[in-house]
This record gives structure tokens, C-alpha cells and sequence, in this order.
């Protein structure tokens, strides 16, 4: 389900810090979202909840333990906000390793078009975020971390893979 509505709020520019403010715009009002959380047990679960000629929404859970693997989102900058639970961001960094930053219900991470991560469902029991992206998402390359170093391994497209 996704709904595309005229009365839906604009992004007047996709720098991060807007589209913070709109994945936290977005949140606030739980008749959009609540109504359709569902959480797989087994497969990450998602869905598109809301776009525009500008951005798009989408609604994620996570059982404990549920990743994405690591990726960018091909040109995109984004946010997430925690909606229940907890999730960890695993970002790369220039000395090879990893930096770990863990988000709880209510706290925001916003993001330019270059960021590369990992999001990991964490604790000991699900939780629900919703992300926001501008503009609408049409790539995004996951990646290999080996020996400190990004590989790209494949590159998926929007409304062939997801």
C-alpha cells in the first residue's frame, strides 16, 4: 500500500536535515503508519507508505537480529526515525572499520546522497521505523566489506527488485 496525496506535506530541499524533519512529520501522525505494521519473522519486512514527485516513505520492522546488508541508496539522501524498539547503523570508515551507533524509539539519523550503511534490528524484541528518501529512491548498490575495503557486489533498481 502506498499513498500518493497532493495534501502530503513538500520536501523543499532533500538535504538531510529536511528530510529528517519530514520522516519526523511523518511519524507524529500514526493513522498513516500503525495500521499497517507487520513484522516477518523470518524476512525483514517493508513497505512503501507514502510518495511524492520528491520523496518517498517507507515503513520497515525488524525481529531482533533482521539486517540489510550493507548499501547505499544511489544518489539519495535519507532519514529514518525509530518508531518502537532499536536498531543499530553500522557505517564504514576511512580506517577500514566499522562505527556503531545504536537508535531507540523516537531518535532520528539523517544522511547526504554519498552514505553507505548497515541498519541491524536489535534487542529482544521487534521494532518499526520509517525512512524517508530524496529524491524517490531508483538504485541502490549493496557492498562487500573485505579487508577494510567496499566492494560492490550488485546493484538493484527500483520496481525490479523492490
Amino acid at each position: 500500500m502506498s499513498v500518493l496525496d497532493a495534501r502530503l506535506p513538500s520536501l523543499a530541499s532533500p538535504a538531510p536535515a529536511a528530510l529528517g524533519r519530514l520522516a519526523t512529520t511523518l511519524a507524529a501522525n500514526a493513522d498513516l503508519w500503525r495500521p499497517l505494521l507487520h513484522v516477518d519473522p523470518v524476512h525483514r519486512w517493508y513497505a512503501r507508505l507514502a510518495r511524492t514527485d520528491d520523496w518517498e516513505a517507507w515503513l520497515l520492522t525488524w525481529a531482533p537480529g533482521q539486517r540489510t546488508g550493507v548499501h547505499d541508496h544511489g544518489g539519495s539522501g535519507g532519514a529514518f526515525t525509530v518508531l518502537d524498539g532499536s536498531v543499530q547503523e553500522l557505517t564504514p570508515g576511512r580506517d577500514g572499520g566499522l562505527t556503531t551507533r545504536t537508535y531507540t524509539a523516537g531518535q532520528v539519523r539523517a544522511f547526504g546522497p554519498d552514505h553507505v550503511h548497515e541498519v541491524v534490528g536489535t534487542g529482544d524484541r521487534p521494532a518499526a521505523t520509517l525512512h524517508v528518501y530524496g529524491p524517490r529512491l531508483s538504485l541502490m548498490n549493496r557492498y562487500e566489506l573485505a579487508d577494510g575495503a567496499l566492494r560492490l557486489v550488485r546493484t538493484e533498481t527500483a520496481g525490479r527488485d523492490w
